[in-house]
């Protein structure tokens, strides 16, 4: 059985169309359906073993790709109205493992670098960062409330 979706959370597994020049990718497209609007994209580069964790947005959603490293996103349900309320979500994006995330506005996120290479995130949002207005709420990445272990465990 497959884990329960945090409730409008949307994934979109990325395809390589490879030939003798290289690949091709198609990211994020407008009918995906993703963002009802643009505002939006930044790329940003983190060091091993970085976490960036946890914020969360009142107005903006989120769309992440991670084209280069591989990275542990983490995804807390923090509405209260929410069906999913209170769920956590672990997704592994990577280069190896191509994947678009949405993440819709009241859901926590944050990710950690895995692996001994810099991870680059590419994310596009529905609005523009207003450093007068700035929609964004931190979480310390080690809240009890959101209780999750960042910690590799050896299986």
């Amino acid at each position: 059985m497959a884990e329960q979706l945090i409730s409008g959370v949307k994934t979109k597994t990325l395809t390589l169309h490879h030939d003798d020049r290289g690949y091709l990718m198609e990211i994020l497209r407008d009918d995906d359906r993703f963002l009802t609007t643009f505002g939006q994209a930044t790329l940003s580069m983190s060091y091993p073993g970085v976490i960036k964790a946890f914020h969360y947005h009142d107005r903006q959603d989120d769309v992440w790709f991670f084209p280069s490293g591989s990275a542990q996103a983490v995804l807390y349900d923090l509405r209260k109205e929410s069906p999913t309320y209170r769920l956590t979500n672990v997704f592994y994006p990577a280069e190896t493992n191509p994947l678009l995330l949405f993440i819709p506005r009241g859901v926590a996120h944050g990710y950690r670098v895995l692996g001994n290479r810099p991870l680059t995130i590419l994310y596009f949002t529905n609005e523009s960062y207003d450093p007068e207005n700035p929609d964004e709420h931190r979480i310390p990445y080690d809240d009890p409330e959101i209780g999750f272990e960042w910690e590799t465990r050896h299986r």
